[in-house]
């Protein structure tokens, strides 16, 4: 049987500015197309950000944190991206979410603190933000529930699931309370919207947990172009980066490090701050250095100089990190799970293991193999010059409009229902 992906209809005014072509294959997740910005096609891509006359619509993230608050993570990169590209194409976007906040391209409303934000989120909504066509509830774990108060369409943008963390940052009762509202009432309030996500993985993880794959679509995050490369340590240089979190398992570096290090020599640094530094850093032995947070500048001279990125993750939507260490080149090691088996392909842009012994062995192997270090690296590089946030923006913009016209066909349906 042939399946044809049906055209939105031409009379439904698009954020992406034209009606748009929307992947309906049955028995798959959606995966929109990323068109690449290579060189030849930059200036056209350009072009379609910032020169769409848009057409006025009233796009309302809702999210956890904005990308002033010093957890930000990679959520909060890809909201600012969609919200920021969503904007330049003339729309109106609003970011409400808890404080701190910080001025943005789009209007950004702070929304109470870390909890708080989750009562308060329908009464903001209802004072000041019942005109938005559509609104993205950002499911971090705990969810905002708005199809229960907001009566626009909505999409359900997940990046991780966070089934296993909650067991790692709650105690019973909360955390089998915070894995029930995940994983049963967030897929049963969201039953009639799409959801959005960013990897195959997390795609998978929304349908062990109940949500139909016919409502997933997949957009893929971008990565900002790098500056021209600076030079490769000449010594051994090991880097991880990103928030120093529990479930990043940056303990597990440490604990190998001093297996590793007899063999290969050189410094392990790990660049980031978190609730975890200070337990990691009583925990570090030689050849450790904790950087805290850096600039772009000095995370851009830290990932060209280090051999390869460790990543030893529990869990990941993505990993934006692995992505930005390989626009310069830089392999990466990481467990193979959720995320990580998007961001890196194994053998190829890097090395995925299934315990620590392996991930041992591959640090130590891959340290020591310089010509299969840079072949990963040359990979790894070719492969992320194909991820552009524009293409990130025009998948976001399809599943916005997707989502307002199924909106539009049941109430439709329902009035027709009601009149006769």
């Amino acid at each position: 049987m042939n399946h044809e992906s049906p055209v939105l209809p031409a009379d439904i005014v698009s954020l992406t500015g034209s009606a748009q072509r929307v992947d309906t294959t049955p028995g798959l997740p959606r995966l929109l197309p990323a068109r690449t910005c290579g060189p030849s096609a930059a200036v056209g891509c350009a072009a379609e950000l910032g020169g769409a006359s848009g057409n006025g619509r009233h796009v309302l993230f809702v999210a956890w944190r904005d990308l002033a608050n010093p957890s930000a993570g990679g959520s909060e990169i890809l909201v600012d991206r969609l919200a920021a590209g969503i904007a330049a194409r003339g729309n109106r976007v609003t970011l409400l979410c808890g404080g701190p906040v910080g001025e943005r391209r789009y209007q950004v409303i702070r929304n109470g603190g870390t909890y708080t934000q989750f009562l308060r989120a329908p009464l903001a909504y209802f004072r000041r933000l019942r005109d938005c066509d559509l609104l993205v509830e950002v499911c971090n774990g705990m969810p905002y529930l708005a199809p229960l108060w907001c009566r626009r369409p909505v999409v359900c943008l997940v990046n991780h699931v966070h089934t296993d963390l909650w067991g790692v940052r709650f105690r019973p009762p909360l955390s089998t309370a915070g894995r029930f509202m995940e994983s049963t009432i967030m897929p049963w309030v969201h039953r009639k919207d799409l959801f959005l996500t960013v990897s195959a993985s997390t795609s998978a993880a929304l349908q062990e947990i109940g949500v139909n794959r016919e409502r997933i679509r997949v957009i893929c995050n971008g990565v900002e172009p790098a500056p021209p490369l600076t030079p490769r340590s000449p010594e051994p240089l090991f880097v991880a980066l990103g928030r120093l979190a529990d479930y990043k398992r940056l303990e597990v570096l440490l604990r190998l490090w001093e297996r590793v290090r007899p063999v290969v020599g050189g410094q392990l640094l790990i660049a980031g701050d978190g609730p975890e530094r200070d337990r990691l850093e009583a925990l570090a032995g030689p050849g450790v250095t904790f950087t805290g947070k850096v600039s772009e500048e000095e995370k851009h001279r830290l990932l060209c100089a280090a051999w390869m990125l460790l990543h030893p993750a529990m869990i990941e939507g993505w990993a934006i990190v692995v992505a930005e260490a390989a626009v310069r080149g830089t392999p990466a090691i990481g467990f193979s799970v959720p995320g990580l088996r998007d961001s890196v392909i194994n053998g190829e842009t890097g090395l995925l293991v299934r315990n620590e012994g392996e991930f041992a062995s591959a640090w130590a192997s891959l340290a020591i193999d310089q010509r299969t270090r840079e072949d990963l690296g040359r990979a790894a590089r070719t492969r992320a010059l194909q991820l552009h946030w524009a293409a990130a923006v025009d998948g976001f913009a399809q599943v916005a409009d997707e989502a307002i016209v199924r909106a539009s066909r049941d109430d439709t349906r329902d009035s027709q229902g009601d009149a006769s």
